[in-house]
């Protein structure tokens, strides 16, 4: 059996982002970028007024002068056309262009009007407050203090979020080259298996995977395709797999095993597919098959609930990182305290379903749930963390920090 390092190792070794597409900006968060951004503009592209204020000469302040006479006005998206000279201030807004001639901006509360003209607009002002470190480029932005023309603004590879887009957006940019978002082909099977809301006979089993997956694919930035159920008839699930050609992903759910009624991996073969492996030594989720079919890597999973979750966590989720262009996501995401002793860990790398919990101290400190049946949904409804117990690992104490994956950060 295969360390589940090596498995994902070899899932991930020859997956490789997919093509570029181009999206709209409103259509592009959660998507990663296949190609650099590169500013179309400057940022702001002229000198701007950080602050309410007068725009004036810096050399008057230096020669001392506290009185100036109002030449024009200045705001955002309408500046003042004129020159700004000696003993001369132009009332300036924040965002405003800083006109010609001025270097620097007196804020509003440090000034006072003392007069008006006729139609009540000011004549004059007069310099209030103490300015003896006021230097040229005072409450001014720059041309170009944020991003240049040409500038790389969004590097590849890059996940696009509110503020990402937000930057894409001012460089100019209303389209975005993003990966394509991953095809998942999702097939179920098991004579046992009905759809949620279907009548149920005595032997039958609520196919509770299907929607699972679907919905943690779907956080993952997939577009799930789902096959329904096949039952454990050869030409059926021969029928379905077929259907799932062009997908960027299959990812079958149960009979993936060698039994006598696990026919997909048999199905699979027959199709042409080459199977690389089907055991892992980890729980749940030992029975996990890989391998790829015309190019199209294959996913076949446990069909317990928990395990199927739980390898889709592990295998699944990064593969379609990779797929949509992200850097796969890591086996494990921190080290916490354990709240509860646990015991010695046999040969097999085991996933500990566990609760997140908050100490009086406020650290956070992780609870193995009250069962590890791989069979129980509640208690995987529960968990927040997986702990992972490395093969062989002796038994922890309350406080010893252990190995965790947030799974309440993926759904």
């Amino acid at each position: 059996m295969l360390t589940v390092d090596d498995a994902r190792a070899r899932i991930l070794a020859d997956a490789t982002p997919l093509g570029a597409e181009t999206v709209p900006l409103g259509l592009a968060r959660g998507r990663v970028l296949a190609r650099d951004v590169i500013a179309r503009r400057t940022q702001p592209p002229q000198a701007m007024s950080a602050m309410d204020g007068w725009a004036l000469r810096s050399t008057d302040l230096a020669n001392g002068r506290r009185s100036f006479r109002v030449v024009g006005e200045a705001r955002a998206g309408q500046g003042f056309d004129g020159d700004v000279g000696t003993g001369e201030a132009v009332r300036i807004f924040t965002g405003a262009p800083v006109p010609t001639g001025a270097d620097l901006v007196v804020i509003q509360e440090d000034t006072r009007i003392t007069s008006h003209h006729e139609d009540g607009t000011p004549a004059a002002m007069y310099i209030t407050g103490e300015h003896p470190d006021m230097e040229s480029g005072d409450n001014i932005r720059p041309a170009g203090i944020d991003f240049q023309t040409g500038a790389v603004g969004l590097q590849a590879g890059r996940e696009l979020e509110a503020r990402a887009i937000a930057l894409a957006a001012a460089m100019g940019h209303p389209w975005l080259p993003v990966h394509r978002r991953p095809r998942v082909a999702l097939l179920a099977t098991g004579d046992e298996l009905a759809r949620p809301g279907e009548p149920l006979g005595p032997d039958s089993i609520v196919d509770a995977v299907s929607p699972c997956l679907t919905a943690l694919f779907t956080d993952a930035g997939a577009d799930v395709v789902d096959l329904g159920i096949a039952p454990d008839i050869r030409d059926q699930i021969d029928a379905q797999i077929a259907t799932a050609r062009g997908a960027d992903l299959l990812v079958t759910i149960g009979g993936a095993s060698v039994g006598d009624h696990d026919l997909v991996q048999a199905a699979l073969v027959a199709a042409g597919a080459g199977i690389d492996f089907w055991k892992i030594a980890m729980r749940p989720g030992k029975p996990l098959m890989y391998g790829r079919l015309d190019g199209m890597p294959v996913l076949g999973l446990p069909g317990n609930p928990v395990s199927a979750y739980v390898c889709s966590v592990l295998f699944a989720l990064p593969l379609i990182d990779r797929l949509a262009g992200r850097a796969p996501r890591a086996a494990a995401s921190e080290r916490l305290p354990l709240a509860a002793p646990i015991a010695a860990n046999a040969m097999r790398q085991h996933y500990m379903r566990a609760r997140l919990l908050c100490e009086p101290n406020g650290q956070a400190t992780v609870l193995p749930v009250r069962d590890q049946d791989s069979s129980l949904l509640s208690a995987l409804a529960d968990a927040d963390v997986l702990i992972l117990r490395r093969p062989h690992a002796a038994a922890a104490e309350p406080g010893e920090l252990v190995d965790v994956l947030r799974l309440d950060r993926l759904g």
